[in-house]
């Protein structure tokens, strides 16, 4: 099956990995089965775009697996990465005209698809969903207000570390169990080193020199250049801080 190819499954819900973590969570079987009537599942290869900012609002989606990129272009025609989506994250505008901004999956990803106007009329029929939209709405205003705070006060090294927890969080498995602070965990970093840099408003020598001496202070690991071991998080979350 191609990246292009769309797939039902007549419980794909049931199955789903994210199912307790997104905006479905709380619906019942009759309705996770009306859901699953109107949605697809999409696989994407990484650097396939699926929204277009400023194009008509067609569609929304849950991403199930992969990492996906949020961006916008300047005035000067240049990409500025606005945020990245998780596993369990809703990408989309529902009740909206507009895609406000491009995705584009960063990693091989997996979303289900919804036609936007029949993700509206469900949602409205469905008060449980639209109070889960709500919630997730303010969880990631919530979000993007720590993350001005990060890009307008931290200094160099707190927002690296800052950005390294997340992505460590975020990309922990559904069903992982309570880790102890003192144990290794190992992620592949969904941005490429310039990336982080645009993302955290640093030079890409200035985040070099960041990775670098929290690798030489014994904070992390460095196996490849997108691979990232947290060898002592409590450290880290202190440099954060």
């Amino acid at each position: 099956m191609d990246a292009n190819t769309t797939e039902r499954g007549v419980n794909f819900c049931h199955s789903c990995a994210i199912r307790n973590r997104a905006i479905c969570a709380d619906l019942d079987n009759e309705e996770i089965g009306m859901l699953n009537a109107i949605g697809r599942r999409r696989r994407l290869k990484a650097g396939e775009q699926i929204l277009w900012e400023g194009d008509d609002a067609v569609l929304v989606a849950n991403v199930i697996e992969g990492v996906m990129k949020l961006s916008t272009q300047t005035s000067d025609g240049k990409e500025q990465i606005l945020g990245l989506s998780y596993p369990s994250d809703f990408l989309g505008r529902p009740f909206g005209q507009t895609t406000p901004y491009g995705v584009e999956a960063l990693t091989d990803a997996h979303v289900c698809v919804f036609q936007r106007s029949d993700f509206d009329r469900f949602a409205r029929e469905h008060p449980k969903l639209e109070h889960k939209l709500l919630e997730r709405t303010l969880t990631e205003l919530d979000r993007t207000r720590r993350w001005m705070l990060l890009l307008g006060r931290m200094n160099a090294e707190q927002k690296l570390a800052s950005f390294l927890l997340e992505t460590a969080d975020r990309l922990a498995p559904a069903s992982c169990s309570f880790i102890a602070d003192e144990a290794p965990v190992h992620f592949e970093l969904p941005l490429a080193r310039q990336q982080i840099a645009d993302v955290l408003g640093l030079t890409i020598e200035t985040v070099s020199r960041q990775f670098t001496k929290m690798k030489k202070e014994g904070l992390i690991d460095l196996p490849s250049r997108r691979e990232v071991t947290i060898l002592d998080r409590q450290a880290l979350e202190d440099r954060a801080e």
